[in-house]
């Protein structure tokens, strides 16, 4: 993009230089005519060759000006519209802050090229008559702003236009927001894309209920892929303690503006929140068709598993777990200590078989088991979705620690969490339990870490370094 204040300056200079030479060389023409005239005047046939010459002047000037006009459409250099700015930009006063929302990388970084191009995702709300649309385009396409998919979304009142747009690096996103309120947009929403938008819509929607047939833990994470960056919470029917929680929703769902609440079909409300920006009926319809997908299909887990073979040169199985695995869950608690139940569940010991049928459900997260030759559960590696965060949980048997077990699962849960977009993962356990800070150590991420009486929180960040590849069959998983 050129800088318009230079822009203007060079045609400034370009026109007084281009005046001064036309007029030197009127000048000169005037005075070479006069010696001409003053030189054949007062020869016989002066008098003619003067006509002769004039006529011959008329004629060269008409088939300059019929060339001219016949090879001279070039475009005339890009400058301000009237009613514009210096950019090309409607003038318009500043907008209010609760008329645009823009999300923007604060991360410095080299000055992009004229000729490098940004992606966006752009959402409007225009008035839904005829030229509302157009006049977007045109604002648009002022800052040479590429749209690359467009969606519609019918409100009661206006509509919702959803854009992706390739625009020039240097174009700041307020200038964009700007253009777009002139042109008569409102409720602005505006955030960097990447590659992976520019899969059309259909496409997209498609791998997304295909993921969520192939494995019910993915309706979390399809939902916020679906809808972009929300909060999910699975709030089940009944507590741990057996008590009714009162959450219920109507089979056909509850949205009221930024909230979503859909009929888990496992029991309970799944509630979505997105506060910058409000639903549409066409993203609930969206949302209610996957979450009636998943209860058409029931219960359902990738089957698969892979052997590994321990330092000692023993044998064992690492792969999904679900619900069905809760009576060979409850054995293994059996022949657990207090003190590793305890460092487990950081709670009294006795309630500890309560967590089971949550902590395997798909809908609350992931769970990886270990299980011997003899097909005895020897180890639980839990990855639950935790609103927007990610929490990685683990439980060996006493008889089994102390063999990398634990880091194995760790490893494979943080690897599930990558695959799933994850940003992070945490895990809640006791200061004393080093053996897990060990574990996660060993992941060699950045970590945080935080103790509050007696609590420890380790957080992994996990866009800092990339984790191995899953193993097969939890690639298929996917």
């Amino acid at each position: 993009m050129t800088d318009p204040t230079s822009a203007r300056t060079a045609r400034r200079s370009h026109h007084w230089r281009r005046d001064l030479i036309e007029l030197a060389a009127l000048f000169t023409a005037v005075a070479v005519a006069d010696a001409i005239a003053n030189l054949i005047g007062h020869q016989p046939d002066g008098p003619y060759l003067l006509i002769a010459s004039a006529v011959a002047l008329a004629v060269t000037a008409a088939f300059h000006t019929w060339w001219a006009r016949r090879h001279g459409h070039a475009p005339p250099p890009a400058g301000p519209e009237p009613g514009s700015d210096a950019d090309g930009v409607p003038s318009s006063p500043p907008i209010d802050a609760m008329t645009a929302l823009v999300t923007v990388p604060t991360a410095a970084g080299p000055a992009p090229s004229p000729e490098d191009t940004v992606l966006w995702r752009m959402r409007a709300t225009v008035r839904d008559m005829p030229g509302s649309l157009a006049a977007l385009c045109i604002a648009l396409a002022r800052l040479r702003v590429d749209i690359l998919t467009l969606q519609t979304h019918p409100l009661a009142q206006g509509t919702v236009d959803e854009f992706l747009l390739r625009a020039p690096a240097p174009l700041p996103a307020q200038q964009l927001s700007r253009a777009v309120s002139a042109a008569g947009g409102s409720s602005l929403w505006i955030e960097r894309a990447d590659a992976h938008d520019l899969v059309d819509a259909p496409t997209r929607i498609l791998g997304l209920a295909t993921r969520t047939a192939l494995d019910a833990a993915e309706l979390p994470l399809a939902l916020r892929q679906l809808l972009g960056r929300c909060t999910i919470h699975s709030l089940p029917a009944f507590s741990i303690t057996g008590r009714a929680t009162g959450e219920t929703a109507p089979v056909e769902g509850v949205l009221e503006d930024s909230v979503m609440r859909l009929r888990d079909p496992s029991g309970g409300v799944i509630t979505i929140e997105r506060p910058y920006l409000p639903f549409t009926p066409t993203e609930f319809a969206r949302a209610r068709a996957l979450v009636e997908l998943d209860a058409r299909l029931g219960p359902r887990v990738p089957r698969g598993a892979q052997v590994l073979t321990l330092p000692e040169g023993r044998a064992i199985t690492v792969r999904r777990a679900d619900r069905s695995d809760l009576e060979a869950a409850r054995a293994m608690h059996d022949r657990c200590s207090e003190q590793t139940l305890r460092l487990r569940y950081h709670g009294p010991v006795r309630d500890a078989d309560r967590y089971l049928d949550h902590l395997l459900s798909p809908r609350f997260g992931r769970t990886l088991a270990v299980q011997t030759e003899s097909g005895r559960l020897v180890a639980l590696g839990h990855l639950l979705w935790d609103g927007d965060e990610t929490e990685v949980a683990l439980l060996v048997e006493d008889a089994w620690q102390r063999r990398g077990i634990g880091s194995e699962l760790l490893r494979r849960l943080v690897g599930l969490a990558v695959e799933t977009g994850c940003e992070s993962v945490y895990a809640v356990t006791q200061a004393s339990n080093t053996g897990m800070v060990a574990a996660m150590r060993a992941l060699s991420l950045p970590l945080d870490y935080q103790v509050e009486e007696g609590t420890l929180v380790i957080t992994a960040r996990l866009d800092a370094t990339p984790v191995r590849s899953l193993p097969p069959y939890e690639q298929a998983g996917r």
